[in-house]
């Protein structure tokens, strides 16, 4: 399973939009797509059996709908499905150490994020290892066909190398233009020129090892939150950054917020 694009699955119409995102991540960069479909952690709509033959039942089905979904949209792909017993969080963080990136569902927008996303989804996010790209019920757009790629890069001196390899190697692997975008506090805009934050620096490597990306560079003004969310209104994926967390908050505040408010797929790659 090294080096493929493992997809949660619940059973719910949630993930049908993940499936398909998976599905097209995996043509797009030549990688196989695993599914994976915990018995011990079903949606709230399922009740959870006793039965583990009704168990694997239920699961068998999930993954063989998603495998056949997978293969109409692109047969060539190679396509596993796993069945596990343990919870839905450990076994898609422990698979996620093997994978290249991981992609989930998630309900649409809510009152808050916790509702947002559900409790699997914000601790996958909070601990996985590799790139989490979340995608609602209600966002259609197949990663084949993303329009651009945003990504929010920090700045010189920060450690933006993880988020930004992940951004220009989907944005060359999909032909997409990516735009760059970084927030300055209001009192550096006052500052000449020569002083203020430059992306060029910090983009100048990345241009060099992807020469076939058309990349844009955009410096504004404001609070990280608004700046991004303004930014990924057109866009087919964000792309931001999070802390690997040592305290009992998996996720910081500019990434929660993100994910709730975005609407569009939102990848969160973990910095190092």
């Amino acid at each position: 399973m090294g080096g493929s694009v493992l997809v949660g699955l619940d059973g719910t119409v949630s993930c049908a939009p993940a499936v398909r995102w998976g599905a097209e991540e995996a043509a797009a960069r030549g990688l196989p797509l695993h599914f994976l479909h915990s018995w011990a952690s079903p949606p709230g709509t399922v009740p959870l059996s006793r039965d583990a033959a009704v168990q694997q039942r239920y699961g068998a089905e999930v993954l063989a709908a998603a495998e056949d979904a997978a293969h109409g949209w692109h047969p060539g792909i190679a396509v596993t499905g796993e069945q596990v017993s343990t919870q839905a969080v450990d076994a898609l963080v422990d698979r996620g150490r093997r994978a290249t990136l991981t992609v989930l569902g998630s309900r649409g927008h809510g009152a808050i994020a916790g509702f947002l996303l559900g409790s699997v989804s914000l601790h996958v996010l909070g601990r996985a290892e590799c790139p989490v790209v979340t995608v609602r019920e209600e966002e259609g757009t197949a990663a084949g066909a993303l329009p651009e790629i945003v990504v929010g890069v920090q700045g010189a001196g920060q450690d933006d190398e993880p988020v930004l390899d992940f951004a220009f190697t989907a944005a060359d692997a999909h032909g997409a233009r990516l735009r760059a975008v970084h927030a300055t506090a209001p009192e550096a805009a006052g500052l000449p020129p020569e002083e203020r934050p430059t992306l060029a620096d910090v983009l100048g490597p990345w241009r060099a090892k992807f020469p076939a990306v058309d990349v844009a560079e955009e410096l504004r003004c404001g609070r990280v939150e608004p700046v991004l969310l303004a930014a990924c209104t057109p866009s087919g994926l964000l792309v931001i950054g999070r802390r690997v967390q040592r305290s009992p908050m998996l996720l910081g505040p500019v990434v929660l917020a993100v994910l709730h408010h975005a609407r569009c797929p939102v990848a969160v790659v973990p910095r190092r």
